[in-house]
């Protein structure tokens, strides 16, 4: 028999371990969704695993991940709601622009096309992997200081080690080089179909002292929606990091998230129906819904 669960699907980003995504997945499962995270192609069982085998998603680029999320969505009985962080982010909203997903919720996303701020911070960031040209190619481990001074930084040094230890993998470089070129390659893979006045309704949420996704990248993307007529949503966490989905603050994350969706009628079967939703309450640091 057909599900009555909503789908929901975790789209992870670079550097962090499909497992990353777990206590999510348990939430939403708990409250009544169908929450899946299938990692992206080449992705390892365990950490470990994938520690030892980085060969195995050296080759992938942003085509390549949503080709394989929407290969696993076709496999879904309903069309899901989509969940990404950082890259996933970036993804999940190309998934959303392609009316593969019924609604999105987009964390701290990787440039797109379009996209203008580079901050001076975000560079030193990426330079670990941008720095050296044949990375395009490899798969590159950030190191703890690496992963602390722009992942975790908003976080202690021990939270962020024990982060680190956990869910840190291997990931291929090759995306970052296709979004840092974005703008200058009009066939590029970090391109989102922005103006699709038929797909469903978006969140982006931004960490105010986010350094690999700095919050003005995230505001920058946001604004790339201004002509559109459909939903359109922004929030920001003002002390968080881009680890904002995975330490000890990622519930509150979770539950804007889930807020947002039964507010857009995308709530599981028991919750359905429209509610307020009060982080896009109008303020310095959130922008409320769109007109539409």
């Amino acid at each position: 028999m057909p599900t009555t669960r909503i789908p929901v699907v975790f789209i992870h980003g670079l550097w962090l371990h499909p497992d990353s995504w777990k206590p999510w997945v348990d939430l939403f499962n708990d409250v009544g969704y169908d929450a899946r995270n299938p990692g992206w192609p080449g992705d390892s069982r365990t950490v470990e695993e994938a520690r030892e085998h980085p060969e195995r998603v050296a080759p992938y680029g942003i085509a390549d991940v949503t080709e394989h999320y929407a290969r696993f969505i076709a496999s879904l009985e309903a069309k899901p709601i989509v969940i990404g962080h950082s890259f996933g982010g970036l993804i999940a909203q190309k998934l959303l622009g392609m009316e593969l997903a019924s609604a999105c919720v987009a964390i701290d996303p990787a440039q797109m096309r379009g996209v203008l701020p580079l901050p001076l911070v975000q560079l030193k960031a990426a330079l670990p992997v941008l720095g050296n040209p044949a990375n395009y190619r490899r798969a590159v481990m950030q190191t703890p200081e690496e992963f602390h001074w722009g992942f975790a930084n908003a976080v202690s040094e021990e939270e962020s080690d024990a982060l680190h230890a956990k869910y840190v993998i291997p990931s291929p470089g090759r995306p970052l080089f296709e979004a840092a070129l974005a703008n200058l390659n009009w066939r590029t893979a970090a391109r989102v179909d922005t103006r699709n006045p038929d797909r469903g309704p978006l969140l982006i949420i931004g960490g105010g002292r986010d350094r690999t996704v700095p919050e003005v990248v995230s505001r920058a993307e946001y604004k790339l929606y201004r002509k559109s007529p459909t939903v359109t949503d922004y929030k920001v966490f003002d002390d968080r990091g881009h680890s904002l989905i995975i330490d000890h603050g990622w519930k509150e994350v979770a539950e804007t998230a889930l807020e947002w969706l039964v507010s857009k009628g995308q709530g599981p079967s028991a919750a359905r129906g429209e509610v307020p939703f009060q982080g896009a309450t109008p303020g310095p640091r959130t922008q409320g819904p769109r007109p539409h």
